[in-house]
């Protein structure tokens, strides 16, 4: 898939791929709950004319590409191109017009059991997370979103609402809120999404030991600040790239007792790239890297 090819996507189907749903209808624009942080009024707009979307809360718009960029906290093009064609794998030649269409705003029919449908084992292979390690902290959940049926890993947050992950979308079931671990140690350790948390454990597993937070989304890292100021250090395994680097640095200005794990996989996007092995293009390595002396691996034990 290539860029025009993407923009011939309408972002309510993307949207609607990945399990967020508007709130209301007001002739060609689409009001969602903003998927960047928890409100209570939609501040979040979908242009179905000129499908385009503008975030009214961080004044942020674009088009699909533009908006997958920040769902995904990443800078790359193509990496945004490649999670477009897995949640809308066959794109169509639209017009945008003002016609209306009937939208359903509710996720229904929710049913959560425990993880083994045949279809998620694979995606769980193909990231190297056991299945048992997966069933001790994930569920699998079925729901019915606009008429139609999807079924995901199902991880669970402090509010009630779940992070969703199935071989074609990534997505949430609200609230978006994060996941913490109280194990009373004086470490915490710091992620930004599951499968880095699961890709740890994968390695270290004493590190289930360590009391975690897991932010679900970077834009919720203002939310774990009182859970994170409770402990005398913060191993940040956040990822290496802009929204990484810029939580990093929200933490270290509010002179929080941070240290940056992400030096120690440099060269990957996060955690669970380090587990599979799989490198960033070169391009996309981080400028900073210190090349004077040699990374310690992430095998190194942490204190507790």
């Amino acid at each position: 898939m290539n860029s025009e090819q993407a923009k011939q996507i309408r972002i309510e189907d993307y949207l609607s791929r990945i399990g967020i749903a508007p709130t209301k209808v007001r002739g060609h624009n689409l009001w969602y709950l903003s998927p960047f942080r928890n409100e209570s009024e939609p501040s979040f707009k979908v242009n179905r004319s000129i499908n385009q979307w503008h975030d009214f809360g961080s004044g942020d718009k674009g088009n699909i590409i533009d908006l997958v960029m920040k769902l995904h906290q990443t800078d790359s093009v193509s990496e945004a191109l490649q999670a477009i064609e897995r949640a809308v794998p066959h794109p169509q030649n639209r017009s945008f017009s003002f016609r209306q269409q009937e939208i359903s705003d509710e996720i229904s029919n929710i049913k959560v059991k425990p993880l083994h449908h045949p279809a998620l084992i694979p995606l769980l292979n193909e990231r190297k997370i056991s299945i048992e390690l997966a069933r001790q902290y994930c569920n699998e959940m079925h729901y019915t979103l606009n008429g139609k049926a999807y079924f995901a890993i199902a991880f669970p947050n402090d509010n009630g609402g779940y992070e969703t992950l199935n071989p074609y979308f990534k997505g949430c079931i609200p609230p978006k809120e994060i996941t913490t671990f109280n194990r009373k140690t004086a470490t915490v350790h710091l992620f930004e999404g599951f499968m880095d948390y699961l890709s740890l454990l994968t390695l270290q597993a004493k590190q289930a030991e360590v009391s975690a937070v897991v932010l679900n989304s970077v834009t919720n890292l203002e939310k774990a600040v009182p859970f994170l100021s409770k402990h005398k250090l913060i191993n940040a395994f956040l990822d290496n790239d802009k929204g990484g680097k810029q939580a990093l640095e929200k933490l270290q200005k509010l002179n929080l007792p941070v240290r940056d794990i992400s030096k120690r996989y440099a060269e990957y996007k996060d955690v669970n790239d380090y587990l599979c092995r799989k490198k960033l293009p070169k391009f996309q390595k981080k400028q900073t890297i210190e090349t004077e002396k040699p990374k310690p691996k992430l095998g190194k034990r942490f204190a507790r």
